[in-house]
């Protein structure tokens, strides 16, 4: 018997149109899923990872939790987190990080959904199948939409791009750590174990 294969990219595109509390609902129903949305209201929908990449990104949010839990600067969150950006997308970085003072100046209901707010701080962490073109895009909708400082973290070419307002894109090869500078105080991520 011959088995036929269907061939997907590993994140798929639909063009749906869902109000905000039913694109919340469809997240809450398929939590084996991660749900992103275009500011075009494109519905992206992307497997889980896989587990090395569950790993790198585990250690990834741990060190964030860790220096945040050190202070009382902000709240830091894990890629589960969705984020209602000002240019309407629904995105959900790697791991994230909102200054105290924006986070409490939300309403409770705010909080309990997708936050209306770039995160300040934010990672994403490429794995093998993402695409570099696409996870630039992002990273550039999340300067442009507020984020002070953003790290794309590419494993597969031992690299790390950094984002920050008004600026071009730093690349640094093969670094060792890299440094949350005046966006995070004494923020020192070491990346043996995730890059």
């Amino acid at each position: 018997m011959d088995v036929a294969t269907i061939s997907l990219p590993s994140t798929l595109k639909l063009s749906i149109d869902l109000t905000d509390d039913q694109f919340f609902q469809l997240c809450q129903r398929n939590r084996d899923y991660r749900f992103e949305r275009t500011a075009l209201g494109e519905l992206l929908i992307m497997s889980p990872t896989g587990s090395e990449t569950g790993n790198y990104n585990g250690r990834l949010t741990q060190r964030l939790f860790n220096w945040a839990d050190t202070n009382e600067l902000g709240i830091a969150f894990d890629s589960s987190t969705g984020f209602k950006l000002p240019n309407g997308a629904d995105r959900s970085p790697d791991a994230s990080w909102v200054k105290r003072e924006r986070w409490e100046a939300l309403t409770e209901e705010q909080r309990k959904k997708f936050a209306p707010i770039c995160p300040d701080f934010l990672v994403e962490l490429r794995s093998e199948t993402d695409s570099l073109k696409e996870l630039q895009e992002k990273m550039r909708e999340y300067r442009d939409n507020g984020a002070r400082l953003g790290w794309l973290i590419d494993r597969k070419n031992q690299r790390v791009e950094i984002y920050r307002p008004a600026q071009d894109v730093e690349i640094i090869e093969s670094p060792a750590t890299l440094l949350g500078e005046e966006v995070l105080p004494g923020f020192i991520l070491d990346l043996q174990g995730i890059m």
